[in-house]
């Protein structure tokens, strides 16, 4: 039977090898006159929770699996926290998911949030955590759009697989306003 710590130290120096690299291949930052990053002021963390259906993103290494049908479940968990499902479409037709753990930073009504898809052994690890703040959220929580302080990922979400023309619009003017480059955005398919 191999060594336990052996396979736990070899298990994390690959851990911290491949995150290093990917830091290395971050994409481009914001545009250079964006002002600092401003999330919404307060988040109802339970209104927030169910299903939101991915719209358009910023391309990211760690979706280039993706074809489509890209969506997330959030649900409160007994304790605290947010247990996180991602599920997209494969280009062959097969199913991907992928499961994690978020936490909500400063109080309970605090639009920035941390996530995780390390195991959960290792979340006492800084790096394994990447931010989530809610940037855009429409009064009724239908539509948000989520980043991170230095703008290289954004996401478009809905609560439903397409939104309406004019509030699609209407939201990337305001994330224009705010500093996002949205030649960058890609549109995700969502089946019907």
């Amino acid at each position: 039977m191999p060594n336990p710590t052996i396979l736990r130290t070899s298990l994390l120096a690959l851990l911290c090898g491949t995150l290093l690299g990917a830091c290395a291949a971050t994409p481009a930052g914001p545009r250079e006159d964006a002002p600092p990053l401003a999330t919404i002021a307060t988040l109802d963390l339970p209104r927030y929770m169910g299903t939101w259906y991915e719209i358009a993103k910023y391309p990211n290494r760690f979706q280039k699996h993706c074809a489509g049908d890209t969506r997330a479940q959030y649900s409160l968990q007994p304790g605290g926290g947010v247990q996180v499902i991602n599920r997209c479409r494969r280009a062959d037709g097969s199913l991907d998911e992928a499961v994690g753990s978020a936490r909500q930073l400063g109080d309970d009504t605090s639009p920035r949030l941390q996530v995780r898809f390390a195991p959960r052994w290792l979340s006492f690890l800084p790096f394994v955590w990447g931010n989530y703040w809610v940037v855009d959220l429409a009064p009724d929580y239908q539509l948000a759009a989520v980043s991170e302080p230095k703008r290289e990922y954004l996401w478009i979400l809905s609560r439903t697989a397409t939104v309406p023309p004019a509030a699609y619009a209407a939201l990337l003017e305001r994330l224009a306003y705010q500093g996002f480059d949205l030649s960058k955005l890609t549109l995700t398919a969502q089946g019907q």
